[in-house]
């Protein structure tokens, strides 16, 4: 059994980010699952001078230390003008400072989702391109384009048939992945 974490990009109270981030972990069993909101961990605005005067928050520590002691992520990005939140900017750029590689050999599913008809293209490219410079290794990627439309918050579901056999498979994969780690 693995330990994965998921969580979203967003800060917001009413992400769809984060919904799409606890739907996955809600597909996946035989594993220990924690779903988390980056928002219960206060970090200032990064600033080398804060890190030099005030050295690294304690919340910092906090989420650091659950993502080490996670086999894998579900992570959802969401995007603002095209690319990753200022929220979620900050924590990367917390975490890389404290440990260049944090991310080192955690196998990620990474997802996006946004009201738009490109489901947050713009960050999920971004954050598959940055995570490995972290020591992140993207296993799957899946994007949900207009939300509101193609999930249904009643039935906890993907309510687009090609969306949901997409999501099915991608799930599976990424499941796969991380369960023969232990065999190899």
């Amino acid at each position: 059994m693995k330990k994965i974490l998921s969580f979203s990009g967003s800060n917001s109270t009413k992400s769809i980010n984060h919904k799409l981030a606890s739907f996955a972990a809600s597909q996946i069993v035989g594993h220990d699952i924690e779903i988390i909101k980056l928002a219960d961990y206060v970090l200032p605005l990064y600033s080398e001078d804060i890190q030099n005067e005030r050295g690294f928050p304690i919340d910092l520590n906090l989420l650091y230390n659950k993502i080490k002691e996670a086999d894998a992520l579900i992570i959802s990005v969401n995007e603002h003008n095209g690319m990753i939140s200022a929220f979620f900017k900050n924590i990367l750029d917390w975490l890389s400072r404290l440990d260049r590689k944090f991310l080192e050999g955690k196998k990620i599913l990474l997802m996006s989702t946004s009201s738009g008809k490109r489901g947050g293209a713009g960050a999920l490219e971004y954050m598959k391109y940055i995570l490995p410079k972290f020591g992140a290794i993207i296993v799957e990627s899946f994007s949900i384009p207009s939300f509101a439309l193609n999930f249904s918050e009643d039935s906890q579901s993907i309510s687009d048939e090609i969306l949901s056999l997409g999501f099915i498979d991608v799930v599976q994969n990424f499941t796969h992945q991380i369960a023969h780690e232990c065999v190899q």
